[in-house]
């Protein structure tokens, strides 16, 4: 089972997924990029630069401000299935390509930095920041989208935690991915994908531009010491619910915790310009 993927040459991964498929495109000022949703829904989420975006379901201009995933907060455009897009680079511009199959049709909805709810989680050396981008009360089929910043040295998505069980509101059955950026180019994280039993049972060093699929397990991370570690997940599955159950075997690290690592949060809304935004 191939868990680590490349996700920097443009083409889109689907394999090993029910639900979730995800395309990194870059394009050069004023490149252009064309395609449909069909029978899945989309999250475009501007992980560097601007761009425009037409569609038969709306027009917006000057989408996105931050440089790169390190220097600000998100944009993100959620588009529903049967939609005919256009993305138009203003800038240069990275972007993340999140879909998920859907037979719901919602409104299309552009998602701001002010619209991003923002939580420092956990504590000690297993605390990170996770930016809420569509939430479970976002008006969406299945697609669920967050980024997560963790500094060097520290844990994150632990205590290490599942969602591959139906049962709720103790834990959805979710697939997800993790899309990592690391703010030096040497740098690395280390991913366990695991399950009690052991039948799944990996280590992963993952480096930028690298994703990691997750199907069931337990799935913790640790950004190596020196280097900040970004990654974006989008989920899909059986309900809009972020629930997951902890390895009881870690349960208890909860309760050591005293306090948070002051290196976050990591990026603000006040790191950026203010934004030019149309809508028609």
């Amino acid at each position: 089972m191939q868990l680590l993927i490349p996700a920097e040459d443009g083409h889109e991964i689907s394999d090993g997924f029910e639900f979730l498929s995800f395309r990194n495109l870059a394009l050069h000022p004023d490149g252009i990029f064309q395609a449909e949703t069909g029978d899945r829904e989309l999250a475009i989420v501007v992980l560097g630069g601007r761009c425009s975006i037409a569609s038969n379901r709306g027009t917006w201009r000057g989408v996105g401000r931050r440089p790169n995933v390190f220097s600000g907060m998100p944009y993100a455009l959620y588009l529903p299935v049967s939609t005919v897009f256009e993305i138009t680079a203003e800038t240069q511009c990275e972007l993340a390509l999140c879909y998920s199959k859907a037979t719901e049709s919602h409104d299309a909805q552009l998602v701001t930095p002010n619209d991003v709810e923002v939580e420092i989680r956990g504590g000690a050396n297993a605390t990170r920041q996770i930016n809420k981008i569509l939430r479970p009360e976002f008006a969406a089929h299945r697609l669920l989208i967050v980024e997560v910043y963790t500094p060097g040295g520290n844990w994150s998505s632990y205590p290490p935690h599942k969602h591959d069980v139906h049962n709720l509101p103790a834990e959805a059955d979710l697939e997800e991915l993790y899309y990592y950026r690391i703010d030096r180019p040497e740098g690395y994280a280390i991913q366990k994908v695991y399950t009690r039993d052991k039948r799944l049972d990996f280590t992963l060093t993952v480096r930028d531009r690298e994703m990691v699929r997750i199907s069931e397990g337990y799935h913790p991370v640790v950004a190596a010491h020196g280097y900040n570690v970004y990654y974006l997940n989008a989920l899909a599955g059986s309900a809009r619910s972020m629930a997951a159950s902890d390895d009881p075997d870690f349960e208890w690290v909860r309760g050591e915790w005293r306090h948070t690592d002051t290196r976050l949060p990591m990026v603000t809304i006040d790191m950026e310009a203010n934004p030019v935004l149309q809508h028609s």
